[in-house]
């Protein structure tokens, strides 16, 4: 028969300590009335008193005085009547700074200027039911019943007798001194709460204050590993319940508060108190007897989960255990503990561990369920516990010698053992493992992937995706088992049905495509092929849809420019994804961006359909939202693919949203739009600077005013810089304009200009951008205007800087060469862990080429120009103009310059 809730009397003044309108109907409603709790905590007034501001420092900041109005009817449980009553004055003290909750008989505690109670914690005890009640009643502490600090000890016996004579007549009779509670009964279910939120007390008081807790260490630890790790709490305890234990126990094992310093003599002394009570406590047959019930106890699979694995594969093979599932779920939940524990006492640990896997060397016979079963567990411990058993297991020799032939064995009964050895060695793939392995291990793989039973083929897809996406993967072992690892895989995907599961899936061949990368290209025609349907089976599954984006992303990056073969499936997709209008981009989004700009990227020429997607982009401009720099990204992806008809159809539009964002925008995000205005005038000068034209006098006007901020400086001066080198004509009519504005005239214009850009200088760092300024400023050389002439000093000091930028001398020749220079365009030789050039990356270098940055020889120019005003100006003139530059940089100048 199911176990049931044995309550043998009822403690009401740990009730009306909680909740005095709870207690009036024996606490059956404390659970339901938490929110009342917190409310009272929280000093506020609620439906339960007229009185919620009353904040007379009560227990956890429960009033004093409670109002006597309830909105609960009266009764008991199982329908015992009981008329409301006052609560007893006995039971309500204040709770003064300098007083603490007293106990009676041996045990004493005080809570000093702690502003708290000490609650002690009863247990309702389960038991099985066999029709009498046990005489045990609920767990009072080794103390016995405590009486609370200022009662009279024979009112408080007085009214724990009249509670238990009140329970025992409203219970049936049993011929027992109490009542039982059945797994129907409704009031079971309120039992159980009112002990978790019993328990949560603690759990809550030891995440907030940890430093008054320190008291309650010894036996709250006492409390929590005799119920759940010794014979006590066998067949008394439930589920929720022993993960608030284990939970109370990890806390205290993981609380950093509790750990003194590394230097003894820094460390606080209530650190030192709960680690000196935390030591004496955790003694070696304590811990052993912890680990040993963790791993041969709790790790076991249960009855429920071994018929899932057989009625739901897929569930079981999937089922979420990250996060913050500790907290709530039995599994997770002894997990974590065993990880905390074992990592907090790894010497004590570590050889009980160890015992427990030698004790289960080799293949264990199908005849021994319940072997399998412990195997599976101590594999299990030794999978989390990797990284600590780092030193002490050889786990090359192990594979090798034992785990490769457990895998062999191909019984049915025996898929436990082998979906946990793949699964182990998956944990320890980035831990330990020898490359040379690494074949012996995608055989494996192979052959599991091929098992009979589904939730090992899954386990099995899932060690794949650990094991190339591991800093150790190297491509050439694993391509001799690619063709037939990625056709078994785009099997299972095909295979499995729920949607976490094809999810999963999903992210292993993504994982295998982006590491392979091109070499995939001969084995994705049925995905390829797959891909659509799946899309339009998954139309109500918008985090299926995203992982489908995801496989899209590196499938693009791994076909390349073969990518546009796609493209009647992958735009559309696109165009949903990025569309603000469609509900679903609420899902899609991030990843439908990010599957733009990588099609864009490999995108062998516009098309178009693809030109029409980019209509998305004034809304995505609008929202401002995080993508932002994906949003730019593709901008500029547009422009390197097709200046021309990009510009001419969005630039106008373009443009006006981003003179509303700079409106509106950080110092990081100006830098942006004004990088992909930058972009678009060194990709195609003249329509770039006459589609941005608006933008044009702000970046102006802010070299002027000297904007303080250097990176934004910087990005100016490389957009002028652009405009004055690559189109003079129109930086002519910029002048102009901007002379008209500030009523100057234009040689003042220009002279303030070149002031501000000498001495602004150091606010550029990239060696490109340095060049770009020296030689956008000796462009305007030769020259007989006077207030160029004035600025020749400051330009030549900028052109011998940026020489040392960009000069490097031959040792040979003693002489120097400019750096930065690019002639022709030359395909790149690659290893195969290196990423291919996509087509964007081959269109920047051919842009390279006929950029002035990257053509033209500063020194060259230099010279050149030198020259040039020299004829202008006549010897005498020229040498009087030099004079007017410092003698160092002018001996600089002409090093660099030796040999032309």
């Amino acid at each position: 028969m199911a176990g049931c809730l044995v309550l043998q009397e009822w403690d009401r003044p740990l009730l009306e300590t909680c909740c005095p309108p709870c207690a009036v109907r024996g606490g059956e409603d404390l659970a339901t009335c938490w929110p009342h709790h917190q409310l009272q905590r929280a000093g506020q007034p609620d439906r339960h008193t007229d009185r919620g501001t009353d904040r007379q420092g009560g227990p956890f900041g429960l009033p004093t005085s409670v109002a006597r109005a309830h909105p609960h009817p009266a009764g008991v449980c199982q329908g015992a009547g009981r008329p409301p009553a006052a609560p007893s004055p006995a039971y309500f003290l204040p709770c003064h700074q300098d007083a603490g909750l007293q106990a009676t008989g041996h045990r004493q505690e005080a809570f000093p200027r702690s502003g708290l109670w000490h609650l002690q914690l009863r247990v309702f005890a389960v038991e099985p039911s066999h029709g009498h009640l046990p005489a045990a009643g609920l767990l009072r502490g080794r103390g016995g019943c405590h009486q609370l600090a200022g009662e009279d000890p024979a009112v408080t016996e007085s009214a724990a007798e009249a509670d238990r004579s009140r329970i025992q007549r409203a219970a049936p009779q049993h011929g027992s001194d109490g009542r039982r509670v059945g797994p129907s009964s409704a009031c079971r279910e309120k039992l159980e709460k009112t002990i978790i939120l019993y328990t949560k007390v603690l759990l809550d008081f030891l995440e907030h204050h940890p430093c008054p807790f320190i008291p309650l260490i010894q036996r709250s630890l006492e409390f929590a590993v005799s119920y759940v790790f010794t014979e006590v709490g066998e067949g008394v305890v439930f589920e929720r319940f022993i993960v608030q234990c284990m939970n109370l126990v990890k806390m205290i094992v993981k609380n950093d508060a509790y750990k003194p310093a590394k230097n003894i003599e820094d460390s606080k002394p209530e650190s030192l108190e709960a680690h000196k009570i935390k030591m004496a406590f955790f003694t070696h047959p304590t811990l052993t007897e912890i680990g040993r019930r963790l791993v041969s106890h709790y790790f076991l699979l249960t009855e429920e989960e071994l018929a899932m694995w057989e009625e739901d594969p897929e569930s079981f093979a999937v089922e979420e255990t990250g996060g913050d599932s500790w907290k709530y779920s039995l599994r997770p939940c002894t997990e974590v503990l065993f990880l905390d524990v074992f990592h907090s006492y790894s010497q004590t640990l570590t050889p009980v561990l160890l015992e427990m896997v030698q004790n289960l060397q080799g293949p264990t016979s199908i005849e021994e369920p319940v072997r399998l079963l412990i195997k599976d567990a101590v594999y299990n411990a030794v999978g989390l516990a990797a990284y600590e058993l780092f030193d002490n297991v050889d786990f090359d020799l192990w594979f090798k010698n034992h785990l490769l032939a457990e895998l062999q064995v191909s019984h049915h009964s025996y898929k436990l053992i082998r979906r946990r050895v793949i699964w182990l060695i998956g944990q320890w793939i980035s831990v330990k493992f020898k490359s040379e392995l690494r074949p012996l291990l995608y055989e494996a793989i192979l052959g599991l992937m091929q098992d009979p039973d589904l939730v090992v083929r899954i386990e099995t897809a899932t060690t794949l995706k650990l094991t190339v996406d591991d800093f150790e993967f190297r491509t050439e072992q694993f391509l001799p088992y690619l063709e037939s690892i990625f056709g078994l895989l785009f099997q299972l995907l095909q295979q499995v049905t729920e949607c976490d599961t094809k999810m999963q899936v999903l992210h292993v061949i993504s994982c295998v495509i982006e590491r392979v990368n091109i070499q995939i290209r001969p084995y994705v025609g049925c995905l390829v092929q797959y891909l659509p349907l799946l899309w339009k089976q998954s139309e109500e599954h918008n985090m299926l849809r995203c992982a489908i984006l995801t496989t899209l992303v590196h499938l693009v990056q791994g076909l390349g420019a073969e990518s546009k073969n796609l493209y009647p499936f992958l735009l559309p997709v696109i165009q949903l994804s990025t569309d603000l209008s469609q509900p679903p981009h609420v899902y899609l989004l991030e990843d439908g961006l990010e599957l733009w700009l990588v099609t864009l990227e490999n995108s062998p020429s516009i098309t178009p359909e693809l030109l029409r997607i980019f209509q998305n982009m004034s809304a995505l401009l609008e929202l401002s939202s995080e993508n932002l720099r994906t949003c730019f990204q593709i901008i500029n992806a547009y422009t390197y693919l097709s200046a021309t008809e990009f510009l001419q159809n969005y630039a106008e539009g373009l443009c006006r949203s981003f003179c509303e964002l700079l409106k509106d925008i950080t110092m990081e995000g100006q830098v942006q739009v004004l990088k992909v205005v930058e972009i678009a005038i060194k990709v195609s000068p003249h329509l770039g600077a006459h589609m941005f034209q608006p933008l044009l006098p702000d970046v102006f006007r802010g070299i002027l005013d000297g904007e303080r901020y250097p990176v934004v400086m910087s990005t100016y001066l490389g957009i002028i810089g652009r405009v004055l080198l690559q189109n003079s004509s129109f930086f002519s009519s910029l002048l102009t304009q901007m002379g008209a504005e500030f009523n100057q005239e234009m040689d003042q214009l220009l002279g303030g200009l070149i002031e501000m850009w000498v001495d602004r200088m150091d606010n550029i760092t990239q060696p490109e951008r340095r060049k770009l300024s020296s030689l956008a400023l000796l462009s305007l050389l030769p020259s007989d205007n006077s207030v160029i002439q004035d600025k020749f000093c400051g330009i030549i000091n900028v052109c011998v800087e940026a020489l040392h930028d960009v000069m490097t001398e031959d040792p040979e020749t003693s002489t120097f060469k400019d750096c930065m220079l690019m002639t022709h365009f030359e395909e790149p030789k690659l290893t195969d862990d290196e990423e291919p050039p996509t087509e964007q990356d081959k269109r920047k270098k051919l842009l390279a080429l006929s950029d002035p940055v990257h053509s033209v020889s500063l020194q060259q120019c230099a010279y050149e120009k030198l020259k040039a005003q020299q004829l202008l100006m006549g010897e005498p003139g020229f040498q009087a103009l030099m004079e007017t530059v410092d003698t160092e940089i002018v001996r600089q100048l002409q090093e660099f310059l030796k040999g032309l």
